[in-house]
């Protein structure tokens, strides 16, 4: 999922990387790298942010409607610095 929106960003506003790593023959590799490095960081920064925020088993089974409200609100801020530190540079 990473890898391919920093794909769709190279070929927009980096265009000679995304060529010459398309003709090197290491798009693909180089894809991979950055879809892990994202996926990675993204489950680190959930764990890190709900542990932070008490976000926890026991707030689910307390009141499922709240946890899934501070999940979604947690997943979101770390889409964002996903996107801002792995999918949307280099």
């Amino acid at each position: 999922y990473g890898g391919q929106r920093h794909k769709h960003y190279l070929k927009q506003y980096h265009r000679v990387r995304y060529y010459n790593l398309q003709i090197s023959g290491k798009l693909n590799e180089y894809l991979a790298d950055v879809n892990e490095q994202a996926v990675d960081m993204f489950l680190q920064l959930v764990k890190e942010l709900a542990d932070k925020e008490g976000v926890t088993e026991k707030v689910k089974a307390e009141n499922a409607m709240l946890w899934t409200q501070r999940v979604n609100n947690i997943c979101n801020r770390a889409m964002e610095i996903v996107n801002s530190k792995v999918i949307f540079v280099r």
